[in-house]
């Protein structure tokens, strides 16, 4: 049992999150740090899913609605929220979630395919999903989040 994570190739660590009643998961060595919510300033003509901006120890850092970005409703956040600090290729966001659950050490074989049945918007950005302790969590691939000329905009 102790070489469980060697048995199917190298274990790799999620941190998951909820966004409304389901459970997210991203590869943990993309998060920076994890946040309060913290308003942000709204940007003119940004897509609905981006919620403005927040000055980050001086930088600009803009801030997604993961849930408006994956098809759910668009978050009303509290003071319960955060913000996942993420790197994205060479771009940092934050990604508002309503809270996060969880860090998760997984193998490759533990990540099932999105079934065919999943909507498009689904299979863009969800890369498997795990079933742990009887919950199911879809596995974000990130790149896929923002689409490339809206990172060149952020």
């Amino acid at each position: 049992m102790g070489d469980l994570s060697t048995a199917g190739g190298p274990g790799r660590e999620l941190i998951s999150f909820r966004i409304g009643a389901q459970e997210f998961c991203v590869d943990i060595m993309s998060v920076r740090e994890i946040r309060g919510w913290t308003p942000a300033t709204a940007l003119p003509r940004a897509p609905s899913f981006v919620r403005g901006v927040i000055n980050l120890r001086g930088a600009v850092l803009p801030i997604i609605d993961l849930g408006a970005r994956l098809g759910l409703p668009a978050a009303d956040p509290t003071a319960r929220h955060v913000i996942i600090v993420a790197q994205v290729e060479n771009q940092v966001l934050g990604l508002l979630v309503d809270a996060v659950s969880d860090i998760l050490t997984v193998t490759d074989e533990m990540i099932q395919p999105t079934p065919d049945v999943a909507s498009e918007m689904v299979r863009t950005f969800v890369r498997g999903l795990l079933a742990i302790d009887g919950r199911m969590v879809s596995f974000i691939s990130l790149d896929r989040v923002l689409p490339e000329r809206d990172l060149e905009a952020a």
